[in-house]
């Protein structure tokens, strides 16, 4: 069989192997590149949410360290304020639970989130509570540990804020992803839940003040 007689061979199955390559891309390659793009762009937001949180885990573990030594350096000047002091240990212990409850960045649903929030406030309005008091203490102003473990934790406070900021920042941008049409369909068929925002309680958008 010549080369013509090949070619006149081969050419009538041509036509119809054309249209299901043509077929084929419209209906399954596209519409699958597509769903990949959605699914790895929903798939990154959960990242960056999740380092996000992660800066905040970061930060409130260390406020969690500082605040048991400045209990113990104001606690011997401030023997008839136990249960202000014992208040604020209790609302450490209940953060670090709550915190314990999000996995890591691995929970963030808004239950495990808000659950956090407001543990975040409450143990803020404690410490807010015990600086009050610790000013009726004028001697504390010479106590130098008390007054660096003050700055550190002045300063844990701002990055938490700022940390706390980028994280709803972050998961805002997830969520929007989540629940805009067609990424949502997406979403839902590959169970990506939103994530909660950290948002502060009333008692927690005053700042608390510490000062010695």
């Amino acid at each position: 069989m010549n080369g013509i007689e090949l070619l006149v061979a081969v050419s009538p199955l041509t036509g119809p192997l054309i249209i299901a390559g043509i077929v084929f891309t419209v209906v399954v390659l596209i519409p699958g590149l597509y769903t990949l793009t959605i699914y790895n762009g929903l798939r990154r937001a959960q990242v960056r949410a999740q380092n996000a949180f992660s800066q905040i885990d970061v930060q409130l573990k260390r406020r969690f360290d500082l605040i048991p030594n400045l209990v113990e350096s104001v606690k011997g000047y401030m023997a008839h304020e136990r249960s202000t002091l014992e208040a604020v240990i209790n609302a450490r212990a209940q953060c670090a639970s709550a915190l314990g409850a999000t996995g890591g960045g691995t929970m963030m649903g808004a239950a495990t989130v808000g659950a956090l929030a407001n543990a975040s406030g409450a143990l803020d309005g404690a410490l807010h509570r015990m600086i009050g008091l610790v000013e009726r203490y004028p001697e504390l102003k010479a106590n130098q540990n008390a007054l660096q473990l003050q700055e550190e934790l002045a300063s844990t406070e701002n990055r938490i804020a700022f940390a706390r900021q980028a994280y709803n920042d972050s998961v805002m941008r997830l969520n929007e992803s989540i629940v805009v049409f067609p990424s949502s369909i997406i979403a839902n068929f590959f169970s990506i839940e939103p994530m909660g925002l950290f948002e502060a309680t009333a008692g927690e958008r005053a700042s608390v003040a510490v000062r010695f």
